[in-house]
C-alpha cells in the first residue's frame, strides 16, 4: 500500500488539486508554496518565519 502525502501551501494551506504549487526546501525539507503566497515568501519572509524554524532573516534598515 502506497501511502500519498498531501501537497499543501505553507501559508494559505491548499492543497495541489486546487491551485499550482512550487517546490522549495529548507534545510534538507521539502516544503511547497502557491504562486500567490509566493510574493509574501520574497517580501515578508519574515510572517512566514514560524513555518521555517531557523531562517535567517534580513535586517530592517532605516530609510
Amino acid at each position: 500500500m502506497v501511502t500519498q502525502i498531501t501537497k499543501t501551501c505553507v501559508n494559505c494551506k491548499r492543497s495541489d488539486e486546487q491551485t499550482p504549487l512550487l517546490t522549495l526546501t529548507f534545510k534538507g525539507e521539502e516544503n511547497f508554496i502557491c504562486g500567490q503566497c509566493l510574493p509574501l515568501l520574497i517580501h515578508k519572509t519574515h510572517l512566514l518565519a514560524d513555518q521555517f524554524p531557523g531562517i535567517e532573516l534580513p535586517q530592517s534598515s532605516e530609510h
